[in-house]
């Protein structure tokens, strides 16, 4: 029987808190009982194990993730909506550090398209580019630029790995720039 009180819902979300205040790699479900003050076994009828667990705090963090993204895209096209999105992706990223990187792991595809959140990134992420007059396989391929951008951009710079005196915000607005720069001459697939 479930303990009272428990429900996957709120596991979930204290597993994303843990997360953030210990990175992602050190949600367990021993580490989630704990905080519950529950023995591991307790969570087993909320959650399947660990990688159900892990999976359902990326969904929950995209779906975090891709809400601020909307908001500031919202009414804008072009660079300032790039800007707004790059922007509201960092902002996520280094300020919710373990979530963050739960959005980062391979997520099982039969999921994916029972996930509004994924399939909502995929819609405001697609439509953002489709302003530069984008389309397939070039949409893939900006997405992918993107991604690797934001996602490198952000983990140098949680890792401390820009010594420069250079100030950051400074060359993320440059990088911004430069991707705008790239979209708008895009080298179109023929």
């Amino acid at each position: 029987m479930p303990r009272a009180g428990l429900t996957a819902d709120r596991l979930v979300a204290a597993a994303a808190e843990l997360a953030d205040e210990v990175g992602f790699d050190g949600v367990t479900v021993s580490a989630l009982a704990r905080r519950f003050g529950v023995k591991d076994a307790s969570l087993y009828s909320h959650v399947r194990g660990l990688k159900d667990l892990r999976t359902r705090v990326a969904l929950l963090a995209g779906g975090e993730m891709i809400d601020r993204i909307a908001a500031a895209v919202a009414g804008r096209a072009g660079k300032d909506a790039l800007a707004a999105f790059a922007d509201a992706y960092r902002e996520y990223a280094l300020t919710h550090p373990g979530r963050y990187a739960a959005t980062q792991i391979p997520v099982d595809q039969d999921l994916v398209a029972d996930a509004p959140a994924l399939r909502r990134t995929a819609e405001i992420t697609y439509g953002m580019l489709r302003a530069y007059g984008l389309e397939e396989p070039d949409l893939t391929d900006a997405v992918r630029l993107l991604r690797s951008t934001f996602h490198g951009y952000c983990a140098l710079e949680a890792g401390g790995g820009f010594g420069a005196p250079r100030d950051v915000r400074r060359s993320w607005d440059k990088a911004i720039d430069a991707l705008h720069i790239t979209l708008t001459h895009w080298p179109r697939e023929t």
